[in-house]
């Protein structure tokens, strides 16, 4: 189909539809995931510093955070309690970064896909 203006159209499908609806699910969720991928280093960061600390401190009993609470509580025990919370945070971001890969190969695929029938039609970047 051709437009007055000289533009030139293309139809779009059901399944072109689903594949920019499927691109706009990806994007929400990366951005999500960068969210989190931020929150989970700012947490390994703080339990740097709270180990740091924790070397510097001369008390045996500190008080250490349970949820809204804090509690007195040995200094070793603060101690692995950090080393734990820490191991589990940089898994967890390391299953974040992944996902983040696995989303970020799936919309350039869809990229390749909608720009290859829509060209100048569609705009799937960000700015």
């Amino acid at each position: 189909m051709q437009q007055a203006g000289g533009g030139s159209e293309t139809e779009v499908t059901w399944e072109d539809q689903q594949n920019i609806n499927k691109f706009g699910r990806l994007n929400n969720r990366y951005h999500e995931l960068e969210d989190e991928i931020r929150i989970a280093k700012e947490a390994n960061e703080n339990f740097e510093d709270a180990s740091n600390e924790l070397i510097l401190t001369d008390e045996e009993v500190v008080r250490f955070q349970i949820g809204e609470v804090f509690a007195h509580v040995p200094k070793d025990e603060v101690e692995m309690r950090i080393e734990q919370m820490t191991e589990t945070t940089t898994k967890h971001l390391e299953k974040l970064k992944d996902e983040k890969d696995a989303v970020v190969a799936q919309m350039a695929d869809l990229k390749k896909v909608l720009y290859a029938k829509f060209k100048d039609s569609i705009n799937l970047e960000e700015d």
